[in-house]
């Protein structure tokens, strides 16, 4: 299976790039990935991830130019397309952190208000809706679970993800630089303790003056980096075996031996 990590970069300020030009340019970078199974964009990045005050002037319907704009494009491209997130408004006015999943003919397949809202009491916490539901999606290689940048922080949900069928953790971000440590840690934590690849895709560039971490990473279900980008902008292709997490569970199965918590399928 091969999957690209498209680490877009969303710069302040940069030659005045209005939110219509990036999705442009976002859909031609997703075209050219043709051939791909699987492309993954980051978290909110039409806007930026710490632009908080752009959330609710720029935010729009689940329908609107962004979901019609990467609808499009992968279809145009043929692939599995998780298209990051956006700033949703609901039809009550209600903003979420939504993430869109289209299938290669472009139909909406799935999505996903991010539960975990960054921020202590302030910015996305306050601004935005906290999602509700754990959503997979099958794809025909593998199952992927979906969660979002501050959800990487919760093993639960990832636990909750692996009892609905989930194989491949998929986590777009829009990861703060000084805490760059912390993502390659979680990422490599979540794919071990859930034997499941996770492919975290993160922005470059500085949301409203917060660097952004970049170095996109695939990991492998026992922790092992298959690729990581840089800071800047850059496209991560990787190819991998999804038949190596049946395998991983098989050997060494772990998940088996849970005794508190959330309860195993079947026990």
């Amino acid at each position: 299976m091969r999957a690209s990590l498209i680490q877009i970069g969303v710069y302040d300020g940069k030659g005045g790039e209005s939110i219509d030009a990036r999705r442009q340019r976002v859909a031609a970078l997703v075209r050219e990935q043709a051939g791909a199974d699987l492309v993954v964009l980051p978290e909110l990045w039409t806007t930026g991830a710490f632009a908080y005050e752009s959330f609710g002037t720029q935010a729009e319907p689940l329908h609107g130019p962004t979901y019609e704009v990467m609808a499009k494009a992968a279809s145009d491209a043929g692939v599995w397309l998780h298209a990051g997130s956006i700033p949703e408004r609901d039809p009550d006015g209600l903003l979420y952190n939504t993430s869109l999943v289209f299938s290669p003919s472009g139909e909406l397949a799935a999505s996903y208000r991010k539960i975990h809202r960054f921020g202590f009491d302030k910015g996305e916490a306050v601004l935005m809706s906290a999602g509700a539901d754990v959503v997979t999606v099958r794809l025909p290689s593998t199952t992927i679970g979906l969660a979002t940048c501050y959800d990487l922080r919760f093993p639960e949900l990832f636990r909750r993800l692996v009892d609905t069928g989930a194989e491949t953790l998929v986590v777009p971000a829009g990861w703060p630089e000084r805490r760059r440590s912390h993502w390659t840690l979680l990422a490599q934590a979540r794919a071990v303790e859930n034997q499941s690849y996770v492919l975290a895709c993160g922005t470059a560039g500085t949301h409203a003056g917060v660097p952004q971490a970049g170095h996109s990473i695939v990991v492998d279900p026992w922790g092992e980096v298959l690729a990581e980008a840089g800071a800047d902008e850059e496209v991560l292709t990787v190819e991998f075996d999804p038949g190596k997490v049946g395998v991983t569970r098989d050997q060494f199965p772990a998940l088996k031996d849970r005794m508190l918590g959330l309860e195993p399928p079947g026990r």
